[in-house]
């Protein structure tokens, strides 16, 4: 009988060789060769007769052939295949009648019917009583993720594992109850550690969470600095546009002056007409760009406190114009000071807020009469040109010589 193990043993080896994918991990002839081997673990350690060692090897080697066809009803298709390559061999009808019912047993659907069914079930299923289990397990899950079956999370795995060694599992055979059911609960015991573990880990940073949310949602500190964040960066920006408006008005008209004094302040003598409306065109471009500078005008802070000062909260440690003048060591004191005290913090930053509040006041107030006596005084200054020209009765052809006189 040693002579059809061998054959049998070379078939399955060839034949997982050559046809079975390579998407099967778990269920190849590594698998296979461990079934093998705990079969023979319990055939050395029990009395059986030749014909039901032959049947328990022969099926072990056998029973997942079915795999190089399908994987739902590999057992049918396995059979089907021992049988053939039995009977090639001339084996005795009762020999592959045994190993057929051995494979069927192997089905995990029901309580296996005899002794050597038993066996065999408990041989497919050694891995979950071996020091191997967690890596047999982990070949299985690849296996199932590569073939697309179902992608399981390490927690999902892990959870599955359990259900199946309480739920689903159960060694049959005297030898597999003693010698494999202890590491089984063993193999157990560690997942449900495991899960204990995850457990309380994933409980302690779901409570971690809520109380992260709880804290942010009941606290306004975060909406608080949001505010003067925003609202300081906006009176920034107002505070640019207002001086980039500024040096508009002092550009244009400083121009506007250049080419009057270039060009019409030479011809009075002999244009008399000319005296007036130049005279407030100048007036109205030297007092826009008069106020124009005022408005970008800085204000001079003596750049002192004193600790009673600090003491109080009454001064902005936030504008540069408060400390300039202090030394570096008072400044860190009082800076140390202020952040020993929230509502201090705050406190300055409200001032803050509110000074540069009271400069764009004044700024957007002085350029808004800027704006209006620029647009004024060069409306005046039109119509006096105008005026001027029709009552001195020339020519526009006269009055283009006068502005430009290669023209």
């Amino acid at each position: 009988m040693s002579n059809i193990i061998e054959a049998t043993d070379e078939f399955v080896l060839n034949l997982f060789k050559d046809k079975l994918p390579s998407t099967f991990v778990y269920h190849n002839y590594t698998h296979t060769k461990r079934v093998y081997k705990s079969i023979n673990e319990i055939i050395e350690d029990s009395q059986f007769n030749v014909k039901d060692a032959t049947i328990l090897r022969l099926a072990a080697l056998l029973h997942d052939t079915g795999y190089i066809e399908k994987r739902e009803g590999h057992e049918e298709e396995s059979v089907r295949i021992a049988t053939e390559f039995l009977e090639s061999q001339d084996v005795e009808k009762d020999i592959i009648e045994g190993v057929q019912n051995c494979i069927m047993a192997t089905k995990f659907k029901g309580t296996p019917k005899g002794k050597l069914e038993q066996i065999i079930r408990d041989a497919d299923s050694s891995h979950f009583g071996k020091d191997y289990f967690q890596e047999a397990s982990d070949f299985l899950r690849q296996e199932l993720k590569s073939q697309g079956i179902r992608n399981y999370s390490p927690r999902e795995w892990r959870d599955e594992n359990i259900k199946v060694l309480i739920e689903k599992h159960q060694f049959y055979s005297d030898y597999a109850l003693k010698n494999w059911q202890p590491v089984k609960e063993e193999n157990l015991a560690k997942l449900m550690k495991e899960r204990k573990k995850d457990s309380k880990k994933l409980k302690k940073e779901q409570i971690k969470a809520q109380m992260k949310a709880k804290y942010k949602d009941a606290s306004p500190e975060r909406g608080i600095q949001t505010f003067y964040r925003v609202a300081l960066r906006n009176h920034i920006k107002l505070s640019d546009i207002a001086d980039t408006k500024a040096n508009i008005l002092l550009s244009v008209n400083a121009i506007i002056i250049s080419l009057i004094l270039a060009n019409l302040f030479s011809k009075f003598d002999t244009n008399s007409y000319l005296v007036w409306p130049t005279t407030v065109f100048v007036l109205s471009s030297a007092v826009t760009m008069i106020l124009a500078v005022i408005a970008t005008r800085p204000n001079v802070t003596r750049g002192e406190f004193t600790k009673e000062d600090v003491a109080n909260k009454s001064v902005n440690l936030t504008f540069f114009g408060n400390f300039h003048k202090m030394k570096l060591e008072d400044y860190q004191w009082a800076i140390n000071e202020l952040l020993k005290d929230r509502d201090y913090v705050y406190s300055s930053l409200t001032k803050d807020l509110y000074f540069l509040g009271k400069v764009l006041d004044r700024k957007y107030r002085i350029l808004r009469l800027t704006y209006t006596i620029f647009v004024i005084g060069t409306i005046i200054s039109i119509i006096a040109f105008g005026i001027s020209f029709g009552v001195a009765d020339i020519s526009v052809e006269e009055v283009s010589k006068i502005v430009d006189p290669e023209a």
